[in-house]
């Protein structure tokens, strides 16, 4: 053993420091179970995980619009085609994983799914725009003009009103064509202003003028900063003066991402109609359910023309998920033999809405959740992300409603205000949300807090 003693110190110092670290890396963290189980599949991963199996991926809700059925003649289509074309129809809608972009979620996807940078896939969905129009991302470049392809189907005439599979379908065909430019420009030639094939091929803007704007833009940026440094400096302009965006840019933002919601309502609460048409009363033994699901289509007309915000919006959707799901079980029940026996298993869509936020889409499951400083716990219906954020002690991503002039949690609403709260969309109580709306329950809330709102306006200061 050495006598010098800084030389013990040093080693003595270094076996600590090797010990600490394997202790760390050994003993898991407080607040961790090393034996949990896995937390579920994000949005993203459980595509991915859907992919692996088929290369058509349909959420829930819209098995309706896309059923199995058709959705294995899709698969035939592109194996045929030979091109690895993957099919993902799921709600698009601002606020979710994805912020509602197409591309961003083809991006996400294909992360789970580990693909490299230079397989070639091309990733088709509903747009933006909503179900009329189809979107494409095409990797690693457009070898099968798929962006430009799958954008005309929803300007071709013949495609207006048909379904989403007679979409796909013809999204297929022409990007197995290769051609989609031209499909494009045919499609969009009575435009006013010309196609964006015109400007792609240099008619308008093209992506190389676009690139050269996008630097010449960052060029002006990055020069104008440079600028308002030397003013700085200079002691020219203030600090707290600069770029300061007005409240009016981010009310404009909320009244956008409110006009696409009420959109999109109006888009399932007239599809749902049409659904209900097409459906044949007489062949379905479970009267209940049938009613229901007229009910539920009167009630969500009711909460439209009625709605004031984003919340009502949302309770709308989460009517015509109602609805849907009884017109669900009264199709199974009329396509069993015998008269009026009920089926064994309730189908996915007997449970309701995400209760964080109904714009993620139905729930997947329900767990226990006990709001922040309170003793009670509620058994609520959630989606996979909202469930995870339970789980993992984090506050999910909750739906905003305005009380007393502050932005809260829907569900911290007084009952009495929002109908939306005292239900949380589906997932309390035993009286269905449709039953409620019909007897009044959404005019009332409604009514009261109009009035509420008026006495606080007229109060004095």
């Amino acid at each position: 053993m050495s006598s010098n003693p800084r030389a013990v110190l040093r080693a003595t110092v270094k076996a600590l420091l090797v010990a600490l670290v394997a202790l760390v890396l050994a003993v898991p963290l407080p607040g961790t179970d090393a034996s949990a189980a896995p937390a579920k599949a994000s949005p993203g991963q459980k595509i991915a995980n859907g992919l692996r199996k088929s290369p058509v991926y349909v959420d829930p809700s819209y098995e309706q619009g896309l059923p199995p059925s058709q959705q294995r003649k899709l698969v035939q289509r592109i194996e045929k085609s030979g091109i690895p074309i993957r099919i993902v129809l799921v709600p698009l809608i601002s606020g979710d994983s994805w912020g509602g972009d197409p591309d961003k979620m083809a991006d996400v996807v294909r992360d789970r799914l580990g693909e490299s940078p230079k397989r070639e896939a091309v990733y088709m969905s509903i747009s933006k725009s909503g179900d009329d129009f189809l979107s494409a991302r095409e990797y690693p470049r457009d070898k099968h003009e798929a962006f430009w392809g799958v954008a005309a189907v929803g300007r071709q005439e013949d495609m207006d009103g048909r379904s989403l599979y007679a979409k796909f379908d013809r999204a297929i065909d022409i990007v197995e064509g290769g051609n989609g430019l031209k499909v494009y420009e045919k499609a969009t030639k009575d435009l006013k202003g010309g196609s964006l094939a015109d400007d792609k091929d240099g008619g308008g803007l093209s992506p190389l003028l676009i690139g050269g704007l996008a630097a010449l833009g960052l060029a002006v940026l990055a020069a104008l900063w440079l600028l308002v440094r030397r003013l700085r400096r200079a002691g020219g302009l203030s600090r707290g003066g600069a770029f300061t965006s007005p409240s009016s840019v981010f009310a404009t933002a909320r009244e956008a991402d409110e006009r696409d919601l009420r959109a999109r309502a109006q888009r399932e609460v007239l599809a749902f109609g049409e659904e209900l048409s097409a459906h044949q009363s007489g062949e379905a033994p479970d009267a209940a359910a049938l009613q229901l699901a007229l009910d539920a289509y009167t009630a969500a007309g009711t909460v439209l023309d009625g709605a004031q915000g984003t919340p009502d919006l949302a309770g709308a959707l989460a009517l015509v998920h109602e609805g849907r799901g009884a017109l669900a079980r009264a199709s199974e029940a009329a396509s069993r033999p015998g008269t009026g026996r009920r089926p064994r298993k309730k189908p996915k869509s007997a449970l309701p809405l995400c209760f964080f936020n109904p714009l993620h889409g139905p729930a997947s499951g329900r767990i226990r959740w006990r709001p922040l400083g309170r003793r009670e716990a509620l058994h609520i219906a959630a989606c996979d992300t909202c469930s995870s954020a339970v789980s993992g002690h984090r506050a999910p991503e909750a739906l905003t409603d305005t009380h007393e002039g502050r932005t809260v949690p829907y569900f911290e609403v007084p009952a009495e205000r929002s109908l939306w709260a005292a239900t949380g969309y589906g997932s309390l109580g035993e009286v269905p949300l449709t039953e409620r709306v019909i007897r009044g329950d959404f005019s009332r809330t409604r009514d009261g807090r109009d009035s509420r709102d008026r006495e606080a306006q007229d109060a004095p200061d």
